[in-house]
């Protein structure tokens, strides 16, 4: 029996197709870098090996499945070159595994991960149905009919795939160290449409969305009127979001959500569009949507004393905002503090205004130092360019978060994709002293 190695077995998409494999009963093992990553508890829960990278890891006989991140010269690839071991990459070796099932793929600048986590939570209820997500966690099952999943749009990556139905979440100029602008996004979208085989739903609320050609049926959803799924009557509490779907103008049903803020009512409004395509019984849906949890590091909230503590993804000006006005709708009488780690020097550098209005809709801001490898960063761009953008913008050090103490009864909102966590973790600490 093929045993699949995977080399960055820890990244989040590997970490969650390992356990996928691993779940269908397929022989699974991997090598990664030795820090503690959060995608690598799933793994060990399974029994899945991780080792040290080594050439000595690959056998004769493996089947390589390797990283995006990891260069040809990597010494393990080169190893099973030299064994005549087949080697994979990740996205490739996805496209090929997705052809068993019907398969969902999820894509969007924004909102991919919650939505591919919330469509797996609610059509499990129907249907036996495998995911991976790109928080890391992922599920296989061996009658599995459905298979849902993330699928990324940077490098380009999502076009090894040919999914029987994309949900598209919206377009938006991001990873600008590879895309070159807004127009380059969009062909990529549109290149990625033309590969799915029986179904499209798009949010008609995003302009350039609305003009995505395909060769399959296209269904829109949104709070616009020409949407053909509408939602209405929208009411927000402290306690989560509820909504009224019109399809094409006729009231269909009733929903509610534990969500905050209008990106989950989007996410859910994909979610009901695709399952009514697929004959999903409406009262599943409302029952799985009242108890989806979340994904990973999207609006993760603790308890600290008298603060709420949230660990958010948010690494781009429109999931900051998105991320502040949900915790405006759950915490109304609260101080919003946002402490943020902008993540690589060509985003901040691209959207350096963007990120200094979307942070004053905090009530007060703290700046950690840019997120990014040195051979990006020119010399030119430091924290400080952005903090001069925000009045009143504090800069915040891992060694002295204890200021942070001073906001009694706040919710501090850690953005970043970066390792914001550890200066949560390292505030943590001070507390407990």
């Amino acid at each position: 029996m093929t045993v699949y190695h995977f080399v960055g077995i820890k990244g989040t998409g590997m970490s969650s197709l390992a356990q996928i494999l691993h779940d269908m009963k397929y022989k699974v093992q991997g090598s990664d870098i030795e820090k503690r990553l959060f995608t690598q508890q799933a793994l060990e829960e399974r029994g899945i090996p991780i080792f040290p990278f080594s050439k000595d890891n690959i056998k004769p006989g493996f089947t390589v499945i390797a990283g995006n991140a990891f260069p040809d010269t990597h010494e393990e690839i080169q190893a099973a070159y030299e064994l005549g071991v087949p080697v994979i990459r990740y996205h490739r070796f996805l496209g090929e595994f997705l052809k068993k099932f019907t398969s969902i793929a999820v894509t969007g600048t924004h909102g991919k991960t919650s939505t591919t986590g919330l469509l797996a939570h609610v059509m499990q209820g129907a249907h036996p149905t495998a995911y991976l997500i790109g928080d890391g966690t992922g599920k296989g099952m061996e009658d599995s009919e459905y298979f849902v999943f993330e699928a990324c749009e940077y490098r380009r990556h999502f076009l090894s795939y040919f999914p029987d139905y994309a949900i598209m979440t919206n377009i938006d100029f991001d990873h600008p160290d590879y895309f070159a602008n807004i127009e380059d996004v969009f062909q990529a979208f549109q290149e990625m449409a033309l590969q799915v085989q029986k179904g499209i739903i798009a949010c008609g609320d995003d302009d350039y969305l609305q003009k995505i050609q395909a060769k399959v049926p296209v269904l829109f959803y949104g709070f616009g009127e020409d949407n053909d799924f509408q939602a209405r009557n929208v009411v927000k509490t402290t306690e989560g979001t509820s909504f009224d779907v019109f399809v094409r103008n006729t009231f269909f049903a009733s929903f509610e959500i534990p969500q905050h803020g209008n990106h989950n009512v989007l996410n859910a409004l994909a979610v009901i569009a695709l399952c009514h395509y697929e004959g999903i019984d409406v009262e599943i849906i409302q029952e799985r949507l009242k108890t989806f949890q979340g994904v990973k590091r999207r609006f993760s909230e603790k308890r600290l004393g008298n603060q709420i503590l949230i660990d958010d993804y948010a690494h781009h000006p429109t999931e900051i905002l998105a991320t502040i006005n949900a915790a405006k709708q759950k915490y109304p009488n609260r101080e919003i503090v946002a402490i943020f780690q902008p993540h690589t020097y060509t985003r901040t550098q691209a959207f350096l205004n963007e990120f200094a209005a979307s942070l004053q809709k905090a009530d007060q801001v703290y700046l950690c130092d840019i997120f990014g490898s040195a051979r990006e960063h020119n010399g030119k761009l430091s924290i400080q360019d952005l903090q001069a953008k925000i009045p009143n913008a504090r800069l915040i050090q891992e060694d002295d978060t204890s200021v942070l103490k001073q906001h009694s009864d706040a919710v501090l909102l850690f953005m970043g994709a970066g390792d914001i966590q550890k200066f949560q973790e390292a505030y943590e600490q001070t507390v407990h002293l």
